[in-house]
This record gives C-alpha cells, sequence and structure tokens, in this order.
C-alpha cells in the first residue's frame, strides 16, 4: 500500500514528538519518506532540542517543547507520538484538537480509563489515530489468520507467544520512566509484556481475531522481576477470550542469549509459527512437508497518510488495541511483581553493563508457548508462590 501523494500533492508536514531513544526509528522512517517527496518533517517536540546530526537530511525542522504550539506555528496534518507511556493520552488529545492526524506509540495508554479517554476524545475531534504496532502492518498476519480460518492446521487449540530478550541494566535507568509501574503518582507500567515485549501479545490476540476491548473473557497475570526495578521483567499472561481460544504469552528480559520473539498457532493436525518481527511463516501439518514462506509489510506511517488521501482503511486503530488494553489493566491492577530470590539468577557482563539472567528462563518460555501454560504450571522454581496460589483457587 503506498502513501505517495497524488501529482502535485505537496508533502504532508509532520510533527515528531519524543525525537530521543525509540524516536531515532521514526527519524530513520521520516527520511525514508522525505526522500520520496511523501512526508516533510516540519517540527520536533522534546524538552531538549535534537542537535544537528540527529536530523541529517530532514531540513531544519522548527523545535520546541509545547506540542500544541508547535503545530500551529508548523501547519502540521500529521504528528507521532513517541514519548513516554503515561504521556501518550494527554498528546494524542492535544494533537487531534488542533487538526492533526495522529501516529502513536504502543501500547496507547497505562491504563484502561485512560484508553477510554483517549478513544472518547479522538472521536470527538473527528481525527484519524493510528496505534503504532508495527508487527500488526504484517502481511503475514493477515496470511496466518487466513490458514487458520481455511482449517489448515485443524480445530484451533491455542495460540502461544514467546519473547526471550536480552536488557541490560542501564537499559533501566535510561530515563525516569523506565522499569516503572507509577511516577509521580500516575500509571507508567512500563512492564515486560505491556512495552518492549507487547507486540507479542497483541499479535497473538490479533490471530485469534480478538482485538477489540469485549474479546476478552478472562486474564491470569503471573510477574516477576530479577532487576532492581518496580515493573516485571519476566512474565507471562494467560488470556480466554470470548471465543474460547486460550492465549499465552511468556516474555523476559533476562534471557541468556537474545531470540527472535514469535507466535505459535496449535491445531489438531498442525501448527503455525510467526516470527513476527522478520514477517516470517512456517506452516507444519499433517501430511504435508513444511511450508515456510517470508511476507510484505505495510508501515503504519504510510498507511495512515493513505487514509488521509483517502481510500485505505486504517490498520490499527484504537478500538483494535481494546483487548491488549484489557491486559495492560490486568498487568497494572495486579500485585507488584515479585522478586526472582537472587539465588536464581545470575550476572553476565554486558556490552555497556551488567545484565542479569534468570536460570532456565529460555527454555521456560519456549515451554509456555509450546504447552499453554504459565511459569507456575510449569514449575519454574522462582514461580513457587504462584503455583501455591493457584493450587489454592
Amino acid at each position: 500500500m503506498s502513501g505517495a501523494p497524488a501529482a502535485g500533492r505537496e508533502p504532508v508536514r509532520v510533527v515528531l514528538a519524543g525525537g530521543r531513544g525509540h524516536g531515532h526509528w521514526h527519524l530513520d522512517n521520516l527520511r525514508r519518506l522525505a526522500a520520496r517527496g511523501i512526508v516533510r518533517l516540519a517540527g520536533v517536540c522534546d524538552v531538549q532540542p535534537l542537535e544537528a546530526a540527529a536530523l541529517t537530511r530532514l531540513g531544519r525542522p522548527e523545535q520546541g517543547a509545547d506540542l500544541g504550539e508547535l503545530i500551529e506555528r508548523t501547519g502540521a496534518g500529521v504528528v507521532v507520538v513517541c514519548t513516554p507511556i503515561h504521556t501518550h493520552t494527554d498528546l494524542a488529545l492535544t494533537a487531534a484538537s488542533r487538526g492533526a492526524d495522529v501516529l502513536l506509540e504502543k501500547p496507547p495508554a497505562p491504563s484502561l480509563a485512560e484508553y477510554r479517554r483517549l478513544a472518547a476524545g479522538l472521536a470527538g475531534t473527528g481525527r484519524a489515530c493510528q496505534i503504532g504496532f508495527q508487527s500488526l502492518g504484517s502481511h503475514a498476519v493477515t496470511a496466518v489468520r487466513a490458514l487458520i480460518e481455511d482449517g489448515a492446521v485443524g480445530e484451533l487449540r491455542g495460540i502461544g507467544a514467546a519473547g526471550n530478550w536480552v536488557r541490560e541494566e542501564h537499559y533501566f535507568t535510561r530515563a525516569a520512566w523506565s522499569g516503572r509501574r507509577r511516577l509521580a503518582g500516575r500509571d507508567v507500567v512500563d512492564g515486560v509484556l505491556t512495552n518492549p515485549l507487547a507486540h507479542a501479545v497483541a499479535t497473538a490476540l490479533r490471530l485469534d481475531g480478538s482485538s477489540r476491548e469485549q474479546d476478552v473473557d478472562s486474564i491470569r497475570t503471573e510477574l516477576f522481576r530479577a532487576h532492581d526495578i518496580e515493573s516485571d521483567d519476566t512474565s507471562c499472561v494467560r488470556v480466554r477470550t470470548a471465543r474460547g481460544t486460550r492465549i499465552v504469552v511468556a516474555a523476559t528480559l533476562c534471557a541468556a542469549a537474545a531470540a527472535e520473539p514469535y507466535v505459535v498457532v496449535h491445531g489438531s493436525r498442525g501448527r503455525i509459527t510467526l516470527w513476527y518481527k522478520q514477517d516470517r511463516v512456517l506452516l507444519q501439518r499433517a501430511g504435508h512437508g513444511p511450508e515456510e514462506r517470508v511476507h510484505c509489510r505495510t508501515d503504519l506511517l504510510e498507511n495512515l497518510l493513505a487514509h488521509r488521501a483517502g481510500g485505505a482503511g486504517l490498520l490499527v486503530p484504537p478500538q483494535e488495541t481494546g483487548a491488549l488494553m484489557r491486559v495492560v489493566e490486568a498487568v497494572r491492577t495486579a500485585g507488584d511483581p515479585r522478586p526472582v530470590p537472587g539465588s536464581l539468577w545470575h550476572t553476565v557482563a554486558g556490552e555497556r553493563s551488567h545484565r542479569r539472567v534468570v536460570d532456565g528462563v529460555d527454555g521456560l518460555v519456549d515451554a509456555a508457548a509450546e504447552r499453554l501454560a504459565t511459569f507456575a504450571e510449569l514449575g519454574a522454581p522462582w514461580a513457587g508462590a504462584a503455583r501455591r496460589k493457584a493450587a489454592h483457587r
């Protein structure tokens, strides 16, 4: 799907809110689109101006710390919001109230109440909002859903997802909100399932056709932390959808080795594995040899631009992240993550700082996705309290 402007149409003026951290990815994407004449970076909103080197091949955009004023000064038609989670709702509504369409980084909000305020506020402005789950722009997701609906692997038995990632200790001190559940009385909910590996949760829900708020029946969380942080860095969640599908997502930032995150669809006659960052799908089914294919992907900003131009539906409108927000809310309202005992993790030297590795977590994350079982149900030694609690239910 192309976001190219019609002949003679001026590039869409864009303001980027939050140019550091993950904002660098958006700057690279804006460079790509600007080279095609689709967009022009008109402004950057940040508490400190970006250095000239960060804006190479992006001209000389206006800079400032007041988003509303910057939109009015530049006449921007689109705002990309890539700021701390607890600022998402206010900034997105500020942009929409000034007449701009919005690409909002995931998760859309830190709580279900804030998500509902976001959705209601956007509806009142009539502006479009795309939530930045890039994995949901993958054509692989559509292909896997088609395979499920066609019965390629028989009756759906459940969906698992696994994310074994590595993060060093400096990752949790990179900003005041990093690794926090709350900050200055406001919800942040920067956990492994709600931020870095939220794509795994959102993608699993989308594959089940259970993306909206009302599509979730029940949620169970198991939240743990090996690092000295408020939020969880090693966790799993089991979701029962309104369709009756069991979805288990397990993830850690304390793996021994980083691996590509994936979602696996379990059927009565086979399985489908999607490595969603690679857009790669492996179909394995009875009576057939394995079939593997790499799919294309539609960039979410390009899709938003095509929507503005007319004729293209948004791939990830806010209502399609309601189920994900039910999970965020479950994490937010759960008890504080339980610390993994020091005897069950060890420290390894990293590139910039040390990192903590939870013993045996890589295999347990994969086993959770394979067996559709939580850490406690798998007998993880650091999940003993959760296992005992579950046994008394």
